[in-house]
C-alpha cells in the first residue's frame, strides 16, 4: 500500500503543478471594448471549443477533477 500511495502523491503534486500553469495561461473573461462592437459574435467567439482557449478550458476541468479524486484518495484514512 506504500507503493501506491507514494505513486499517488507524486501524480498528485504533477497534477497540482499543471494546474497552476493551466490557469495562468488563460485569458481573461472581461470582455472590454470587444462586447461593444459586437466582437464576441466573430468567427473566434463562435468556435471558441476549438480554439487554443477552449482547449485549455477542456484541460482545466480534467486537471480540476484528478486533484480533487485524487485528494479524496490520498485522504482516506488507513484502517
Amino acid at each position: 500500500m506504500g507503493t501506491l500511495r507514494l505513486i499517488l502523491t507524486i501524480i498528485y503534486i504533477f497534477d497540482c503543478l499543471f494546474l497552476a500553469v493551466v490557469v495562468l495561461m488563460q485569458e481573461g473573461k472581461s470582455a472590454g471594448l470587444g462586447s461593444i462592437s459586437g466582437a464576441a459574435e466573430s468567427y473566434w467567439g463562435k468556435n471558441k471549443g476549438r480554439s487554443m482557449e477552449g482547449k485549455l478550458v477542456t484541460l482545466t476541468k480534467f486537471a480540476a477533477i484528478l486533484f480533487l479524486v485524487l485528494s479524496a484518495v490520498l485522504n482516506i484514512n488507513r484502517f
